[in-house]
């Protein structure tokens, strides 16, 4: 009978053979393991990082009824210096305010938003900012693109870009700021991708890639906040939407002053059909002296300054103010869409029903609030929504404007 007999090293050989082959294999599970994950990894590594360059330090924590939580960060440690432009400097002391001779003595409620309700403000020198959570990231269409408009051309293009407008504007001169009241309401959005906002634009260059401009007001807004509430809202831009700036403190740039406010946070009251209304005051104009964008809100809080440095054409005057509502329209199963602008019903219907700004008025060169002059009203949609204006001795020049979108003439 034949024997066989192993040699001790070729047992040893096969065995390291096996081991290599097992630690092979297990590698080529691993890496793809690994990369069936990356995509979902990376997303998360963006998410964390970015929450950490928003979320600054703070002193003091407020949670607002409408489950905002509120962070009152040091003033020098907000976003806004985080720009290369900006890095090492402080907030500016206020500006001369423009010489108003029309100026309103109604006085409005300073706690306009949710968050004051808790009875709690943020010590002085630093600022209330609206956290942002991981949800907040999820909800954006990238997390590259979060806290900005998604780009159009405008209103000259609403056409080709879901952007619909239904406005009063000036153009053909140099303009300084702006101011106006427009009331509140909490018109109905039909998809998460929508909104549905009031407020004035601040404009300079033309409508290609070089269009600058500041803009405030209330917007609602479900990517953006996850809720339905109307919000005090800010945004800039230099380059017509596509790289640069944001909403409220979203990226660096506007520097805020006031530890009252927080952009981006919900108001309460709103307005209702047939009931109260309720409107706010926004200022905006250019300071003589340093020429830095400030913002104003009711009577006499400044709520903070966009700096000259951020803009090209800015940096000197605007050369159009337009006041009124947009909406963007995705179309959804294939119509237009039903979100409302301003309160959702059409201009005719007005005062307690529809939307309203009143009281318009531009900075000019001496640094003076006076009437607009010239204003041209536009409806890009008028049978979704419209517009139409007057004047009185008590509301100067107005327009009431809005509308309910799809309908029998808007299908």
């Amino acid at each position: 009978m034949a024997s066989c007999r192993w040699n001790p090293s070729s047992i040893i050989a096969i065995y390291l053979s096996l081991l290599l082959l097992l630690s092979s294999m297990t590698s080529s599970f691993s890496s793809l393991e690994m990369n069936t994950t990356t995509p979902q990894l990376r997303k998360y590594r963006k998410i964390k990082a970015r929450l950490r360059r928003l979320n600054k330090s703070s002193v003091k924590t407020i949670q607002s009824p409408d489950g905002d939580i509120i962070d009152c960060v040091p003033s020098h440690l907000q976003p806004a210096f985080d720009h290369p432009l900006l890095q090492g400097q402080k907030p500016l002391d206020p500006p001369e305010r423009p010489r108003d001779n029309y100026r309103n003595t109604n006085l409005m409620e300073e706690s306009f938003q949710l968050w004051r309700n808790t009875g709690e403000l943020c010590p002085e020198e630093t600022i209330p900012i609206r956290r942002t959570t991981e949800e907040d990231l999820l909800r954006a269409s990238s997390v590259l693109k979060f806290g900005r408009k998604t780009v159009s051309r405008f209103r000259r293009d609403s056409e080709s870009s879901g952007h619909e407008h239904a406005v009063g504007y000036v153009s053909g001169d140099q303009y300084y700021g702006a101011k106006a009241s427009l009331n509140v309401w909490t018109p109905k959005v039909k998809s998460s991708s929508e909104f549905s906002l009031s407020q004035i634009w601040v404009i300079s260059g033309s409508f290609g890639e070089d269009l600058n401009t500041i803009e405030a007001g209330w917007q609602v807004s479900p990517e953006l906040y996850g809720d339905n509430y109307p919000r005090f809202f800010t945004y800039w831009t230099t380059d017509a939407y596509q790289a640069t700036g944001c909403y409220n403190l979203l990226c660096s740039g506007f520097i805020q002053t006031n530890n009252r406010i927080a952009i981006g946070a919900a108001i309460q009251p709103t307005s209702s059909y047939d009931g109260g209304q309720f409107d706010i005051s926004i200022l905006v104009w250019k300071d003589p002296n340093h020429g830095n964008w400030w913002l104003e809100f009711g009577s006499g809080q400044l709520v903070g300054y966009w700096p000259s440095v951020l803009f090209s054409h800015l940096a000197d005057h605007a050369s159009m103010v337009q006041f009124g509502g947009e909406i963007v329209n995705t179309q959804p199963s294939g119509f237009h869409t039903s979100t409302e602008m301003g309160s959702g019903h059409f201009a005719q219907q007005g005062f307690g029903r529809a939307s309203y700004f009143r009281n318009l008025q531009i900075v000019d060169w001496d640094n003076s609030l006076v009437p607009v002059a010239g204003l041209r009203l536009l409806a890009d949609h008028p049978s979704c929504y419209d517009v139409e204006g007057g004047f009185s001795s008590v509301w100067g020049n107005y327009f009431y404007y809005g509308g309910p979108g799809r309908n029998m003439r808007c299908p």
